[in-house]
Formats: structure tokens, C-alpha cells, sequence
């Protein structure tokens, strides 16, 4: 599949990317032995990587960006960009159909994340669902230092096991830093940020409503879940990620003058 043109808005790129792209990308880094990151932007992240230039470094080693958020999906429509819904992908939709491509195609996966035996939990109901599914897991919760013996130990669980796709699953930015910092010593295809999926998966977290999703309302039902650990990011960065976009208005107006 040849790459996609990429969008800027608010100071970033992305991909505009559906579930079956995003699968047949995985398909492509495993038949061609390449090692490829596949990210993707919330409005988290949009904040995040303004803020902070090890996420810079990230995304910029980044193959592919995929759109987790449907409000960007929104400000890509209002600048003028053809973007879809079905392009806005976020893990709680993408992990089944993922799964059932892993299970048919024999993928290995190994998920890096989440409290000591909620990834297992997690994977054993997809395993379940997807019989034949090759799936393993590490915590997430250990020292990252670079040189520790923990994270040393974590790196080569990952190379023996051979994965050909790597989820790491521990939150922005942290798994962005860890991927950034390991990359050259790990050795999996494709590797995405795949924050709480498995949590999600094992019921650890509460699953937003499809609808929700769709709507452009996920957060909503984020916050009233968890207003304590996410009030700040949905109710003070949207602030300013809106002069982000103030400030684009006002570049594409004086540019039509």
C-alpha cells in the first residue's frame, strides 16, 4: 500500500487511515521485514507533543499517525481536508478486527502494559474470542531507565518472543518515550501505542459507548469516569489546542487575502 499524503493541522501530521488500512500497514511491515511505528494523535498528544520534545522525536520516527479523535477529525473537515469517521481509529474499536487478522494470519503480538495481570486477563478473552491467536504479555509497571536491569529484562522477553506486532500500552507520553528510547534494540514489525487497550479488553477501565465515539463524545464519558486523573486534560488543554486553531484560522485567512 503506498503512503498516504499527509495532513497538517495544529502544528502536527497525520494520516487519515481506516481499520482495514491500518491492518493491511501491519500486513505490509511483516512481508517486507520492516520495523515501522505506527502512532497516532488525540488531543492528548497534540498537547504533549507541544509541549514536550522527547514526543517530537517520536513522531518524527514515526512511519504512520494515525487520527485517535474524532474532534480532529472535525478541525481537519473545517480546514478543509476530506477526512472520514471511519478514518478517526481508536483501540477500543481497532483491537477485534486486529485480533481476528493476528488469529487468521498468524501474528504474533505482545502487548507491553497495563497493572501486573490485567494484560493477561485481557489476552485471555481474546483469546478465547480469536481461537489460534498468538498473544503475550508484559506489565507495564517497571523501572524504564534505559540500563536498568528491569527494562533490560523486559527488551529481551520482547526479542525472544519475536513479535511480529509490538503494543505498548502505558500511557502518554511514557510509552511514546519507551518506544523511542528502545527502538534501535528491539525487534518487532509493526508498534503501536495502543495506551489502555487491554484494559479496556479485561473491563479493568469502562468502555465509552460506540455511539459516544462516533459523536465526538468519548471524552465526556472519560471525564465522568475518571475526573479525577483526567480533568485536567479535557478541561484545560482543550484551551490551548482552541488557540492552536485560532491561530490557523487566522494563517489560512490572511493567506486568501
Amino acid at each position: 500500500m503506498k503512503k498516504r499524503p499527509s495532513y497538517k493541522l495544529l502544528g502536527v501530521s497525520v494520516d487519515a487511515l481506516s481499520i482495514p488500512e491500518l491492518n493491511c500497514l501491519i500486513g505490509e511491515s511483516i512481508e517486507q521485514g520492516k520495523k515501522w511505528i505506527i502512532a497516532n494523535h488525540n488531543l492528548h498528544s497534540l498537547y504533549l507533543f507541544h509541549k514536550d520534545l522527547e514526543m517530537q522525536a517520536f513522531y518524527a520516527k514515526a512511519e504512520y499517525i494515525h487520527i485517535d479523535s474524532m474532534p480532529i477529525v472535525f478541525i481537519g473537515k473545517l480546514l478543509g481536508f476530506p477526512m472520514k469517521r471511519e478514518q478517526r481509529v481508536t483501540y477500543a474499536d481497532w483491537v477485534w478486527p486486529l485480533m481476528e487478522e493476528a488469529a487468521n494470519k498468524g501474528w504474533r503480538i505482545f502487548y507491553l502494559g497495563s497493572k501486573p495481570g490485567v494484560a493477561e486477563q485481557g489476552a485471555g478473552i481474546l483469546r478465547r474470542k480469536f481461537p489460534g491467536l498468538q498473544i503475550t504479555c508484559s506489565h507495564g509497571y517497571f523501572d524504564t531507565s534505559e540500563e536498568s536491569e528491569e527494562n533490560l529484562t523486559v527488551i529481551k522477553t520482547i526479542n525472544e518472543y519475536k513479535p511480529h506486532v509490538l503494543m505498548v500500552g502505558m500511557g502518554m507520553p511514557r510509552q511514546e518515550h519507551w518506544i523511542s528510547q528502545n527502538l534501535e534494540r528491539i525487534q518487532p514489525n509493526a508498534i503501536l501505542t495502543s495506551g489502555a487497550c487491554l484494559d479496556y479488553v479485561a473491563g479493568a477501565i469502562p468502555t465509552p459507548p460506540r455511539w459516544m465515539g462516533r459523536m465526538g463524545l468519548e471524552w465526556l464519558y472519560r471525564l465522568l469516569t475518571e475526573p479525577t486523573r483526567l480533568w485536567r486534560r479535557y478541561l484545560l488543554e482543550p484551551w490551548f489546542l482552541g488557540t492552536l486553531f485560532l491561530r490557523e484560522i487566522w494563517s489560512l485567512s490572511s493567506q486568501s487575502k
